[in-house]
């Protein structure tokens, strides 16, 4: 019998995909950070993920709170939802299953996961410098963040604990999940606008827990870039 492929599911099993996926993210609106997102399949080009800001009239408007951020599956269908807590010192975000209702209404909903800029120093810079805390029954270890999101070079990585094998053991060590690097145009062999890029994630790793972290890169770091937009802080990890 072959080896068991190891999965991290945090959101959907659905989510988890048995061969190493990319997706091609397009931001839709430049007003503000994290509205208006789309991601597409890169084999297939269909839509795999949007995103709707809560409480400005779209699909998941009505009496959501402003400015909670609802990934969508292709059918339209929350997924997952992220939102600031407040107050916070370190720009901290939670992440709650499908439209986060029962948190927003003052119930017991716990949070998937819980995500904070690593310090209060340099909030500026630009630098993800973002750590991931899974917070859902059953699930243990830590993500963080290297490289830097403006750029659209970061990458996140899991916690050898958050690795874990099947039967609840620890990996060996530190495991790179998710990438996000510059898109390039295949026919013109140009580097695109940071306005389209690619998320590349690991075969198992739960893809829409990935779009949840690049919702809360965008909320805590931005689009602004210091320095020379064509120094990459890191090699790629994904397949060129």
């Amino acid at each position: 019998m072959g080896q068991q492929q190891q999965q991290v599911v945090i959101v959907g099993e659905e989510h988890c995909g048995g061969e190493d996926r990319e997706l091609t993210v397009r931001k839709t609106t430049l007003f503000t950070p994290g509205d208006g997102l789309e991601a597409y399949d890169h084999r297939t080009g269909a839509l795999a993920f949007r995103v709707e800001t809560y409480g400005r009239g779209g699909a998941c408007g009505g009496g959501a709170a402003a400015g909670d951020l609802a990934l969508l599956d292709a059918e339209g269908e929350p997924v997952l939802t992220v939102r600031r807590r407040r107050p916070s010192l370190h720009n901290r975000w939670d992440g709650f299953l499908g439209d986060g209702a029962a948190a927003r209404g003052g119930g017991h909903q716990k949070p998937l996961f819980s995500a904070r800029r690593s310090s209060i120093l340099g909030a500026g810079t630009g630098a993800a410098a973002v750590l991931v805390d899974l917070l859902a029954p059953g699930a243990a270890g830590e993500f963080h963040v290297d490289g830097s999101f403006p750029r659209r070079c970061c990458r996140v990585v899991a916690s050898a604990r958050a690795w874990g094998g099947a039967d609840g053991g620890e990996a060996e060590e530190d495991v790179v999940v998710a990438e996000v690097r510059r898109k390039v145009d295949e026919d013109a062999h140009v580097v695109m606008g940071r306005d389209v890029f690619v998320l590349w994630v690991r075969a198992g790793f739960d893809a829409a827990f990935a779009m949840g972290i690049v919702l809360v890169l965008d909320r805590i770091t931005g689009d602004k870039v210091d320095g020379d937009l064509g120094q990459d802080p890191l090699e790629a990890t994904s397949p060129a």
